[in-house]
């Protein structure tokens, strides 16, 4: 059997975008709570009965968000422009877990309404 779980958590942050719609807004400099989850996928071990322990996934959670939340975002080192799309890569690489164990990404914007989902593999 195949399992997926997930793992949620959230960072505030600001950052520009230069855009050809929406110009004036998005090239000042605002803020966003960020919502993002991590999947993991696999087979539980036959000793601990677990893909793996959901405490491992926080930790590893924690390592990124530090370095996420409440910073510009524009200037976060490794992120490049600071899009949704980015966001999802620069998580996926930064998560410290197991190759392979991270089979999803998905960053949102609850009060936007938009959202990213980036499937890994």
């Amino acid at each position: 059997m195949i399992f997926e779980l997930t793992q949620r958590f959230y960072f505030d942050a600001a950052h520009t975008l230069k855009r050809t719609i929406d110009t004036e807004s998005s090239k000042r400099i605002h803020g966003h709570t960020y919502q993002a989850e991590i999947t993991v996928t696999g087979t539980p071990d036959p000793v601990t009965g677990m893909v793996v322990d959901l405490g491992l996934v926080r930790l590893a959670i924690e390592q990124v968000r530090e370095q996420l939340d409440h910073h510009l975002l524009d200037e976060v080192p490794g992120l490049g422009i600071p899009t949704l799309e980015n966001l999802c890569v620069f998580i996926l690489k930064k998560i410290a877990l197991p190759a392979g164990l991270v089979s999803a990404v998905r960053v949102w914007r609850e009060g936007q309404g938009d959202g990213c989902l980036l499937k890994a593999g």
